[in-house]
């Protein structure tokens, strides 16, 4: 429900920030996560990247600088373009985490000599946060037409309810989710394996977190395992 507001004794219900035409979330934050993710891909090891090891980091810091120079200060800029660019980056990013993942549950289900337990447990941390963070952009950049739609509230019905949409009274007047709020979606998932407090409403959101929690689950018990059992030995 809307928040009622009294003012000069006539009751009317504010619309909240996130159903209405804002100003656009700001972009440092997206593009601190972006630069973040395209450290982890450069940080771990050649064999679990995909090759050359430095083609898509090069093209995501292309796509981010473009992006950026488009909307520098908030995303609020309507473009297809610059919506097909958006897309490719996050196609990208998905692209090598998948590629990383797939290559070191490969290895470890055939048993291939790997790193030393806490090698093995580090390699395999950087493929969960690039992994999270990934999946952060997944659902920031299509969740009701992506940063650029929800500023301009082109597509209202959300496919993730925030406990601040069920709840406005208990939000800031200005609250509506931002890269910060997803990426808190995704840990969430990628840790408890399900939804928390965040509700997946449309059927391509509950399906990439399903895939999330899956591929999250696999990877990790993986990695734990062959590090369980390489101490044991």
């Amino acid at each position: 429900m809307d928040a009622e507001v009294a003012e000069q004794g006539t009751t009317y219900r504010a619309v909240p920030a996130w159903r209405r035409v804002t100003e656009g979330e700001q972009r440092w934050r997206v593009g601190l996560a972006v630069l973040v993710l395209i450290g982890l891909q450069l940080y771990v090891p050649r064999e679990y990247a995909f090759r050359p090891a430095w083609v898509v980091p090069a093209l995501e810091l292309a796509l981010l600088v473009v992006l950026s120079i488009a909307n520098p200060r908030r995303i609020n800029r309507r473009s297809r373009p610059l919506r097909v660019l958006g897309l490719a980056l996050v196609f990208l990013s998905g692209l090598a985490t998948a590629w990383s993942a797939l290559v070191l549950g490969y290895a470890l289900i055939q048993g291939t000599d790997l790193d030393t337990p806490l090698e093995l447990l580090r390699d395999g941390g950087a493929i969960w946060v690039t992994n999270v963070i990934v999946f952060a952009l997944w659902y920031w950049e299509f969740d009701r037409g992506g940063p650029a739609a929800r500023a301009h509230n082109v597509c209202p019905p959300p496919d993730f309810v925030f406990p601040q949409m069920t709840n406005p009274e208990l939000a800031a007047p200005e609250w509506e989710p931002e890269f910060v709020d997803y990426l808190y979606l995704s840990f969430t998932n990628a840790t408890a394996f399900s939804p928390t407090d965040v509700l997946p409403m449309s059927r391509w959101a509950k399906l990439t977190m399903m895939t999330q929690s899956a591929t999250t689950l696999v990877v990790m018990a993986l990695v734990i395992a062959r590090a369980v059992n390489v101490l044991g030995a």
